[in-house]
């Protein structure tokens, strides 16, 4: 691990690992009661040590597990290094009423704002090639000596959202104003010295008519601590010139607005602190015209402020509501919504935002979108879908194919909206027709297309023969609940014989040198058994993308090779903390060699939900919750480091990323909300409540409430109510009435040590296995249950 590092680098690093990262899990292994692993066992053991080590816990994982084991991921390979917190209106909402906000059916790009999270600056160049340069820069300083805001680490705390969960970021740092060094000096001991003054910067961007469109984000300075303060702000654009509290570029348009406070000085602007004395300020992401009437003053930024929240708090009120005896989840499902509502431009909902991945992509597009979907989002998502059927990427024409049938078919089952298909069909058909003529390959599969997006090495796909089988399946299942039913019977019918020729190249490709079986990406043969999964680069890329056959759903539910992959993975080095790794030997990517890609385990995490595995699915979403995004402001990026930069935190790689949000959304619902083909006929038929809580949720006096959730029945909603001191719990829940499933489960996962001792229901009694399941297929509409629990 210290390979290619010199002597005193060596020393240095091994005196931070012991410092920060070795003593500190020895601590809390301690504290825990076990006795885990340093991290560098831990990345090099095949196993996820630590992901066990949570399961083994008291009531199963849990973000305070987690938590402590690394410092979160913070830095980027940008001149700013601190990660940047997006702040922009949202991109789609057609809830509100019109012109509130920038709306995204324009051909004009919306700009968007960067706040540099230990709050040194607004949109600062980031000097590399990774990252893309947006809107005005501003550089905030503060104190007499203009010391750059956050400069300092252990200074400057963790940006904070309004109700931990709105993009409106507040950021404290802890700046003493400079004694003099010259002047009059009493010579006799003088009263202790009065507090550092602290202070708070708070910022968000205006969602108002006129200015949302140019992304003008509002700033308030003031102190938390001290009497009096300097703050300054430096916009760098060249030919700036002040005039009555605003800085006009060259063309004559507002690049910063300020309120009465503040002075142009040498350049700058600066502005006096008190104990009720605050500064503001607003900057365009472009520049206004100088018509615009922009003027800020405390009175301007409070009104703005509530308008703001009036957006985002409209904005997650419109689908599913999710409410959690655990309030880091509910601020988590919240900012996730934001964060993609935030990433939606031109229509689309992009893959991230001022730098390189500033697009969609197929398979990750889909994620973000039918995470929005399955959050009760369904225009947007109907409108997300088009762009992505439009998209192409040469040498990928298959597999994004199957990604494109696959949003059709999950967007229909929600809605059962046959309009949708019927406008769509343009768009679909001729994406299906590549599954029923293009199988022209060797052995009866597919021809070769590129292994995966990064690597163009062409294979005969296992991805692409499961997903193509699954699109057929699903499609002919689709046309035949329209009613369409020659085309359903040539889909099905191609499905159906294609299924065993893909099995049998998944036989002959296996290889049983290891336990489970590896199940190669390549069926015509090349690729060698990943063992460990990291060993060299293409590895890494199995281990990301492999996922899209579990999703496939190619080997028939309850078989032995169902568990093949998944099992694969966790027993030869393919996951950590319930995420997917990525990198190893042969991959020094700028980040370090061991890492991990969270969004690209969803497909492992909702199998482990499918296939019943609660406590392993909690491991992925803790996990990720924990060490996949950031504190407090919950962004993650494509991947992040396991070796810590240093004690502050972790590199992770051009964030924030929609396929991550996604990734929180999707589990979450899946945990509280499963709506799954078990039968594997292509259609849903079961419909599963509650099956993966936390068993912490119900300890005594706690309860779980969802409402609203969409399903493939109709929306559907639950409440658990713990009262464990009185030896029962409450459900309600309002169920499917018009397309109903053929098996409705709930669950009531108890905490460790208690069991359920019977279940009442509408019509007598109940049975509920040791799972804590009762079965509600018999019922419909509004049902109540209690369930008499007892110490085990």
């Amino acid at each position: 691990m210290f390979r290619n590092q010199s002597a005193v680098s060596k020393r240095r690093l091994c005196l931070f690992w012991l410092q920060n990262i070795a003593l500190p899990v020895a601590v809390f292994a301690a504290q825990a009661g076990t006795s885990l692993p340093s991290l560098e066992e831990a990345i090099a053991a095949k196993r996820d040590l630590w992901g066990e080590a949570a399961m083994a816990q008291p009531n199963g994982a849990s973000y305070e597990f987690f938590a402590p084991l690394m410092p979160p991921p913070r830095y980027v390979n940008a001149d700013f290094r601190h990660y940047p917190i997006v702040l922009c209106p949202p991109g789609d909402f057609p809830k509100t009423p019109p012109g509130r906000f920038v709306r995204d059916n324009d051909p004009d790009s919306h700009p968007k704002a960067r706040l540099i999270s230990n709050g040194s600056g607004l949109n600062l160049r980031a000097g590399t090639g990774g990252w893309n340069e947006v809107g005005t820069p501003v550089k905030f300083r503060v104190g007499t000596d203009a010391f750059l805001f956050g400069s300092l680490p252990e200074r400057v705390t963790e940006p904070e959202l309004v109700e931990g969960w709105m993009p409106i970021a507040e950021i404290r740092y802890t700046h003493r104003t400079p004694v003099r060094s010259e002047g009059m000096v009493p010579l006799a001991p003088t009263t202790k010295p009065p507090p550092a003054e602290i202070y708070r910067l708070e910022a968000f961007a205006s969602t108002v008519p006129g200015f949302a469109t140019n992304c003008v984000v509002f700033i308030r300075f003031d102190l938390a601590q001290g009497a009096s303060g300097l703050v300054t702000a430096e916009v760098d654009l060249p030919g700036l010139r002040y005039s009555n509290g605003l800085l006009l570029d060259g063309a004559g348009r507002v690049a910063a607005a300020f309120d009465s406070g503040w002075k142009h000085e040498r350049g700058r602007m600066v502005a006096r602190l008190g104990r009720d004395v605050a500064a503001t300020l607003a900057v365009p992401s472009v520049p206004l015209d100088a018509a615009s009437a922009l003027s800020v003053s405390p009175a301007i930024y409070a009104e703005q402020r509530a308008a703001c929240v009036a957006t985002w708090k409209e904005l997650a009120g419109h689908g599913m509501q999710v409410d959690v005896p655990e309030p880091l989840v509910n601020r988590a499902w919240r900012n996730a919504l934001c964060q993609n509502f935030q990433l939606i431009n031109h229509g689309q909902l992009r893959y991230s935002t001022g730098n390189q991945y500033d697009r969609i992509y197929s398979a990750e597009g889909s994620d973000a979108a039918l995470a929005l979907l399955v959050w009760g989002c369904e225009p947007e998502a109907r409108r997300l879908m088009e762009p992505l059927f439009d998209f192409t990427r040469k040498g990928l024409e298959l597999h994004q194919a199957a990604f494109k049938i696959n949003n059709l078919i999950r967007y229909y089952w929600q809605t059962r909206d046959p309009s949708a298909v019927r406008e769509l069909r343009p768009r679909w058909e001729p994406e299906a027709e590549r599954f029923t003529r293009g199988r022209t390959g060797p052995n009866g599969l597919y021809p070769k297309e590129q292994y995966c997006g990064d690597i163009f090495t062409p294979v005969q796909s296992l991805n692409v023969n499961a997903e193509a089988w699954r699109a057929m399946r699903d499609l002919g299942a689709l046309l035949g609940e329209l009613g369409e039913t020659e085309e359903a019977r040539r889909y099905s019918g191609e499905a159906a014989a294609f299924r065993p020729v893909v099995l049998r190249a998944v036989a002959q490709a296996a290889a049983h040198t290891t336990t489970p079986p590896f199940v190669p990406i390549a069926l015509d043969g090349g690729e060698a058994v990943h063992d460990p999964i990291l060993h060299y680069r293409i590895g890494a890329y199995w281990n990301i993308i492999i996922g899209y056959t579990i999703g496939s759903g190619i080997f028939p539910p309850g078989s032995a090779e169902e568990a093949w992959i998944p099992r694969y993975q966790e027993q030869h080095g393919g996951i950590f903390l319930g995420m997917v790794k990525a990198g190893g030997a042969q991959f020094n990517f700028w980040t370090s060699e061991q890492r991990v890609n969270p969004l690209y385990g969803t497909r492992y995490a909702l199998d482990t939900l499918r296939r019943d595995d609660p406590e392993r699915a909690l491991v992925s979403f803790y996990g990720m919750l924990a060490q996949g995004l950031t504190r407090n402001t919950f962004v993650g990026g494509e991947g992040c480091t396991l070796v810590p930069v240093d004690a502050g935190g972790r590199f992770f790689y051009c964030p924030p990323n929609s396929a991550a949000s996604a990734h929180v959304l999707s589990m979450l619902r899946y945990m509280l909300v499963q709506d799954w083909d078990l039968d594997d006929d292509g259609r849903p038929e079961t419909l599963r409540l509650c099956f993966a809580t936390p068993r912490r949720w119900l300890e005594d006096g706690k309860t779980i409430k969802v409402e609203r959730a969409p399903s493939a029945f109709g929306p559907v909603s639950v409440r658990l109510k713990s009262r464990l001191a009185e030896g029962r719990v409450m459900a309600e829940a309002d169920l499917p009435e018009q397309n109903r499933p053929g098996r409705c489960l709930l669950r009531v996962r108890l905490p460790e040590g208690w069991e359920i001792a019977g279940v009442q229901g509408p019509g007598g009694a109940l049975n509920a296995d040791r799972s804590g399941t009762v079965d509600l297929s018999a019922l419909k509409g509004k049902v109540s249950l209690e369930f008499s629990v007892r110490r085990k």
